[in-house]
């Protein structure tokens, strides 16, 4: 098939779902025209990786006024300003040039910050075939929502731990409520990451849509675990991009909260709180507790802490969609400790593959059963790498979603013939 495929950012490592979709639908033999946004030279040398796989790139800079300017038009809208964050009207001219260039069997537009392109790729589309009348046929667009903002910021309304994650939630809450639920009815199809996030879109819909499940994978070879390789028998890994708000929290109250626990019994214990721009707030915890914490920032590859720590902490108090960091840990075979907030998107299965505790007090708990019980640690290790074989290999997710491109390709054709 030959897809457009539009993400109000450039895919990488940390941007999980959109690298290894566009990675292994052009794996899989697709022919993929890749449009985004770049807000630094590393970002921009990046896309230099999905041209080596044949991806043709269209590309414009998102700068720092640009965004200034799409927040200060947002505020009097009643568009919320994640879905004007990312306007580039460099990149809009250049997407209306493609589709009435070309003629593409599907459309994929990312998040409610990509939202407007997606708005203004359904206009686009319908003017290009009232234009050749109606010679042309109807492409779908595809909103892939990845995860309901609006079930989010609920959650973090009511228990984030950041000032500025709890003030910008509470602001955009209402806004977002509303224009997610208009959104999800305009679109061929929508996908979403997980049941909850399914479940949060249609409460919020006035019409029935149809919304799939298509949830995260994780690269198998990428993130493997390293026969042989010691671990860290007193090491803790919380891993993720910092500066995002619900990791943020999970970190203040992993280390408030559950360590002084963990610390109690077992004061040697060390905590790696790894990931990219961590505010003030979670890199004065390494101040706080020298020798017991460590924020990394930015490293250049996350599978070297996960493969030595002897246990993955994942204590998110809240979110949406599916957590990556569980994923990957899973991959590479290291134990995992989790909330039940983050079990709820994964498969029946998890249960084998990783401890879940509902308060501070048996996370710790499990903590310490992990760290004294080196079997323990081992058979859930092995079970977490069984689990995401099964469950989240982007091999097989990608086939589905290519699936459901020709289901929204049929509906379409189907829709014109009625017409």
């Amino acid at each position: 098939m030959r897809l457009l495929f539009v993400v109000p950012y450039v895919p990488t490592l940390i941007r999980v779902r959109p690298y290894n979709l566009v990675r292994f639908l052009a794996r899989h033999g697709h022919r993929l025209t890749l449009a985004t946004l770049w807000e630094t030279d590393e970002e921009r040398r990046a896309l230099a990786e999905f041209e080596s796989l044949g991806v043709e790139v269209v590309a414009a800079p998102l700068t720092r006024n640009r965004k200034l300017l799409n927040l200060i038009a947002a505020l009097p809208s009643a568009r919320p300003l994640q879905a004007n964050f990312c306007w580039q009207p460099e990149l809009a001219a250049k997407l209306d040039a493609l589709v009435s260039e070309r003629d593409f069997d599907a459309i994929h537009v990312e998040h409610l910050r990509g939202s407007r392109y997606a708005l203004q790729l359904k206009r686009r589309t319908q003017d290009a075939r009232r234009k050749t009348q109606n010679v042309r046929r109807k492409t779908p667009i595809i909103w892939d929502s990845v995860d309901s903002i609006t079930h989010l910021f609920e959650q973090a309304a009511r228990r984030s731990q950041s000032t500025k994650g709890k003030l910008m939630t509470t602001f955009e809450l209402p806004r977002t409520r509303r224009h997610e639920g208009w959104l999800a009815a305009q679109f061929d199809h929508v996908l979403v990451t997980s049941p909850t996030d399914r479940a949060a879109l249609e409460a919020i819909s006035p019409h029935h849509v149809p919304i799939t499940v298509l949830p995260n994978g994780v690269d198998l070879s990428y993130f493997a675990p390293c026969e042989g390789a010691p671990r860290e028998p007193d090491a803790l890994v919380f891993s993720g991009k910092m500066s995002y708000h619900a990791n943020i929290t999970a970190a203040l109250h992993l280390v408030n909260d559950i360590m002084p626990q963990v610390w109690a019994h077992k004061p040697h214990t060390q905590l790696w709180i790894v990931g990219k721009d961590p505010p003030d707030e979670v890199r004065a915890l390494e101040a706080r507790h020298p020798g017991r914490v460590e924020v990394t920032g930015a490293v250049p590859d996350m599978r070297t802490y996960l493969r030595c720590a002897a246990v993955a902490v994942v204590p998110v108090v809240y979110g949406a969609g599916i957590q990556n960091k569980v994923l990957e840990a899973m991959a590479c075979a290291t134990p995992v400790v989790t909330s039940a907030q983050t079990v709820a998107s994964l498969q029946p299965g998890y249960e084998q593959a990783a401890l879940v505790a509902d308060s501070a007090e048996a996370f710790a708990h499990h903590v310490l059963r992990l760290l004294n019980d080196p079997s323990l640690r081992a058979r859930l290790g092995a079970a977490g790498r069984r689990y995401v074989e099964m469950h989240h290999d982007w091999n097989v997710i990608v086939d589905r979603l290519a699936g459901i491109y020709e289901e929204a390709m049929h509906q379409t054709q189907g829709a014109r013939r009625k017409t």
